[in-house]
């Protein structure tokens, strides 16, 4: 079961050391992703799993790692606590943050990290893995990984478009109120998160089938520095 989730954005600049001088820049998104991912700990889940885009559908195990050498930074992220399986494979950016993220936390339990391909994924498979995942053990925190639309302004990675700020108005108020109305699962659909660069789709679509309408939502963080959408959300 569900007991509590962290939504939280995944650029590598929430990373301070990747950030190096504009690292003040985001300072608040690290106070509400912090917050966040303190009370999915508080909550005493039995297991974590961190949901994060890659390039595959597949589960990794504790002691997995993802590097931040790609950004400048000679940093290895381990999920969790343990040694790892030889030949494992590695993690992916946005669970590699959320591997950091989590570490921030002093998290010392079971963790397992879910990567999920942005490609190719149906509502109805996503929501098939959440109810899994949140089956997976008696009580079940996860920390979901995604950005909005990287198209907010002409400075945005993907340039301005101009549907993408409605459709983040819509993303954060379904994690507000815990997507009662179900736009994460019928509003957003592939094609369209593609055109607008929305890294958090399946992964959101992941953890709205996971929940039931006893959680208490709050959306912590709605804004998009460098034109790219970021929300942190906790659901308790």
């Amino acid at each position: 079961m569900l007991v509590a989730a962290a939504v939280c954005p995944c650029p590598p600049l929430l990373v301070p050391e990747v950030a190096q001088g504009a690292a003040p820049e985001l300072d608040a998104l690290r106070a509400a992703c912090d917050e966040a991912v303190r009370a999915l700990v508080e909550a005493k889940p039995d297991l974590v799993v961190v949901v994060g885009a890659g390039e595959r559908d597949m589960l990794h195990e504790a002691g997995a790692t993802g590097s931040l050498r790609g950004y400048g930074v000679p940093t290895d992220v381990t999920l969790g606590e343990g040694e790892g399986e030889e030949g494992s494979a590695a993690l992916p950016s946005a669970l590699t943050v959320g591997a950091w993220l989590l570490a921030r936390s002093n998290w010392a339990g079971p963790v397992r990290g879910y990567e999920v391909s942005p490609h190719g994924r149906s509502t109805p498979a996503n929501g098939e893995d959440g109810v899994d995942l949140a089956r997976s053990s008696e009580r079940v925190g996860l920390l979901v990984m995604g950005d909005g639309s990287a198209r907010r302004d002409v400075k945005a990675p993907g340039y301005l478009d101009e549907r993408a700020a409605a459709v983040d108005a819509g993303i954060a108020k379904a994690l507000a109120t815990g997507d009662r109305d179900g736009f994460l699962l019928t509003g957003l659909d592939e094609a369209l998160a593609r055109d607008l660069m929305i890294s958090g789709r399946s992964p959101w679509q992941i953890l709205s089938a996971a929940h039931d309408d006893d959680l208490d939502c709050r959306l912590l963080y709605d804004d998009a520095p460098y034109g790219v959408g970021y929300f942190v959300a906790s659901w308790t």
